[in-house]
């Protein structure tokens, strides 16, 4: 889940909603067959703008515990105010427990989160950390797909072009896995963030990947719903991106189509095809 807009207090994003990420750790419905993410969980946050206007780098809060069973997260939650928010619960696919493997990543100012997988990752994975710029090696913590993924879209150029970057990433790990006998590399939801703009993909080899939402504008939120007090508590530009809605309503989310990228910044927002490309 990512939020922008306003500066909110982190509890009314991760705990109130009728179908919030912290319900979502126990009984997801849109998980692709996972329906309980109790390995670890993680936030992302931004203060707000400082004196001169510009954002500082985000600070990052995360645990091996279930993000239901952690009253550390229930404490602080209640005593952040952010006007922009990463948030993942996390299931393990093959690698271990363990705080560096917890999402969101962070590299200088940017936030990365993923929900899918790299198939075949532990066959693959020394040739992808080998394209991995040298400079950025030493900043790698953990052992996953994701953070590997992450780098490797630094190393292309992500804080300049993100869905040329990613497009470039998720390429040669196409062509890696394929090289190695794997038929369809790559399964991912992605969102990252410059603490400005966030940018969203969905994505996966065999057309197939798990579902991604933004919210509609506020305004259209008010009109559709007026009853609906919660919408007047939020900016005009407060958008939220989640892997599943957090509450039924019709109108209130567009789906990311399969094989897009989006970027939503305030009341801006734009769709486009996703297409990766082999570095060269």
């Amino acid at each position: 889940m990512a939020y922008s807009g306003d500066p909110v207090l982190a509890d009314d994003l991760l705990l109130r909603p009728k179908h919030s990420i912290i319900d979502q750790s126990l009984h997801a419905d849109l998980g692709a067959g996972i329906t309980t993410n109790g390995d670890g969980f993680g936030i992302g946050w931004y203060d707000d703008v400082d004196g001169d206007g510009k954002r500082g780098a985000p600070a990052v809060f995360k645990s091996t515990h279930p993000a239901w069973n952690d009253e550390n997260l229930r404490e602080v939650a209640t005593r952040i105010r952010t006007p922009l928010l990463f948030a993942h619960v996390r299931a393990s696919s093959g690698t271990p427990v363990q705080r560096s493997n917890c999402h969101p990543f962070r590299y200088g100012n940017w936030l990365w989160m993923h929900n899918g997988s790299l198939a075949g990752f532990p066959e693959v994975r020394h040739d992808l950390l080998m394209a991995v710029d040298p400079s950025l090696y030493p900043k790698l913590v953990g052992t996953t797909d994701t953070e590997t993924l992450f780098f490797l879209a630094l190393t292309f150029g992500l804080t300049d072009d993100p869905p040329a970057a990613v497009a470039r990433a998720v390429g040669l790990v196409e062509n890696v896995g394929r090289r190695h006998g794997v038929e369809y590399p790559v399964h991912m939801t992605v969102a990252t963030t410059d603490g400005e703009t966030t940018w969203i993909f969905r994505y996966s080899s065999e057309k197939a990947t798990s579902s991604l939402f933004y919210s509609n504008r506020v305004s259209q939120l008010r009109d559709l719903y007026p009853e609906m007090d919660v919408f007047d508590r939020l900016s005009a530009d407060a958008r939220f991106i989640v892997s599943e809605p957090l509450r039924d309503l019709p109108g209130a989310w567009t789906e990311v189509p399969e094989g897009s990228w989006a970027f939503v910044r305030g009341s801006e927002h734009d769709i486009q095809q996703f297409q990766p490309t082999v570095p060269a």
